[in-house]
């Protein structure tokens, strides 16, 4: 495999976390007195930072209590949100694989980094990974390129010899931001085909699938 460092997105990309993502902001909605939309709707704003989410499903832009909002989704998040996360049942092996071969590994998500860790540690008992950069960790979210080019940084190597995962149009967006090269699993909202639409490596159903076409085309 060419590149030494891999960066991955988490929701949608290595666990499916929609289930608790659903949860918080049905509640938080609720909470505010503001109508709530079908499951899709809320789906589809995953990958968004919360308070833009917020924005979408209450239909107000810099809606002025979107920071309440975000502070009260996160209190229910600590409740309940790393018990209703799913890991895709090939991302421990592709983690763990990838750092046996001397592939510096890193998650870039507009998750909370604490969550990212408590989720491993509940689900998995480990955490597979060298560094992980988090909503708190940076001053714009994607699809600014600044955290994926600190994640490059950190895990020392240059932006050719980094890979960024991700299952969405922001994710390509990132990785396009930041001249890195791309690969989508189409396991979010984003179709496989508007995946394509953005430079990438390859577009897959799986990291299996994604990581058995990169190594076999190297």
């Amino acid at each position: 495999m060419k590149y030494k460092a891999c960066i991955f997105d988490f929701d949608l990309t290595l666990a499916d976390s929609s289930p608790g993502i659903l949860i918080c902001f049905k509640h938080t909605l609720e909470k505010f007195g503001c109508p709530i939309p079908d499951d899709l709707t809320i789906y589809k704003t995953i990958g968004l930072t919360l308070v833009d989410g917020f924005d979408v499903l209450t239909g107000i832009k810099n809606n002025p209590l979107r920071e309440q909002m975000r502070e009260e989704y996160t209190r229910k998040a600590d409740e309940v949100m790393s018990a209703q996360t799913y890991f895709y049942d090939d991302t421990l092996r592709i983690l763990e694989g990838l750092r046996g071969a001397g592939v510096k590994v890193g998650i870039l998500s507009t998750k909370l980094r604490y969550r990212i860790v408590e989720s491993f540690e509940m689900k998995i008992g480990s955490l597979p990974v060298d560094e992980i950069i988090g909503a708190e960790d940076v001053g714009a979210a994607k699809p600014d390129p600044s955290g994926l080019l600190m994640m490059i940084r950190r895990l020392g190597v240059s932006k050719e010899q980094a890979l960024y995962v991700g299952d969405s149009y922001i994710d390509a967006q990132t990785a396009m931001a930041a001249g890195v090269d791309f690969a989508a699993t189409a396991t979010g909202s984003t179709s496989a085909e508007e995946l394509m639409k953005y430079p990438n490596v390859w577009v897959g159903k799986s990291l299996t699938e994604i990581f058995s076409a990169i190594n076999n085309n190297a």
